[in-house]
């Protein structure tokens, strides 16, 4: 657990360095995110990092902190504006010293548990670790439609291993979200990390296969990019279907960006 926390706060603190070298006007900007700004980006990130606080600490709290949330929500859109209208009240100082008064709570949770323990989330529980690696991947993911709204570069790191690995956990999910039949045929994954190791899942001798480097590989499963706009290559009708429809986060299907849509400029 201590390695997934040691990542987890250095993924906070590679994207709070970002943010807070934004101008006050930057924060308005429409990121290629559901045209959302940067501020109702870390507002979403604040919001959940203590729902998350609270799941890691009082499942009765937590348990409040949903009904609260869903009360006469109809849908995802709904939903969505009301979390990220909480931070959006709040001026740009103080939403950064909630998100960093949130995020801090959440690690010293994680520091305490066992990386096993189960903890309550919006569906079926989860472990401490992949609770953890959520954050995680939650974070890298909306840290993108901030880095593409500005053009500004970032480099991959070894985090990157964890979400990776939330990629290919989510396989099955891609496809009984969508109400298809999640496919028998083991897909093997190979990867190659920023440090040039290579990172692979799935049995060797597969039919069907995914390369690319770990950076493409979750930009694609985390639907910041079309798979065309990567350097991911990949064989067989499993692996083909899998790389169009990825989708490592929970709630509704989406259907990743258009080709070119997210390439920054």
């Amino acid at each position: 657990m201590k390695e997934i926390v040691r990542d987890l706060k250095e993924e906070y603190d590679a994207l709070d360095a970002i943010v807070s070298g934004l101008d006050e006007k930057d924060w308005y900007i429409e990121t290629p995110f559901f045209n959302w700004t940067a501020k109702d980006t870390i507002s979403h990130l604040a919001y959940y990092d203590n729902a998350a606080m609270l799941s890691a600490t009082n499942a009765e709290a937590f348990e409040k902190h949903t009904a609260n949330m869903l009360s006469g929500i109809t849908n995802y859109d709904e939903l969505h504006k009301r979390v990220n209208s909480v931070g959006g009240k709040l001026s740009i100082a103080d939403l950064l010293s909630w998100w960093r008064k949130e995020r801090k709570s959440l690690i010293l949770a994680y520091e305490s548990l066992d990386p096993k323990t189960r903890l309550p989330w919006y569906g079926p529980t989860m472990s401490a670790r992949s609770s953890a690696v959520a954050r995680m991947m939650e974070t890298w993911a909306h840290g993108q439609d901030i880095v593409d709204a500005f053009s500004i570069s970032r480099p991959a790191t070894n985090r990157l291993k964890h979400i990776s690995h939330l990629g290919v956990a989510t396989f099955k999910w891609s496809f009984s979200v969508r109400q298809l039949e999640v496919p028998n045929e083991p897909v093997r994954v190979e990867l190659t990390g920023p440090s040039g190791d290579i990172w692979t899942w799935g049995p060797e001798g597969a039919e069907n296969i995914i390369r690319g480097t770990a950076e493409d590989f979750c930009l694609l499963v985390s639907q910041r990019r079309n798979v065309i706009d990567t350097g991911i290559v990949y064989k067989g009708d499993v692996a083909g279907k899998w790389v169009s429809i990825a989708q490592i986060f929970a709630g509704p299907p989406e259907e990743p960006p258009k080709p070119g849509y997210r390439i920054k400029k």
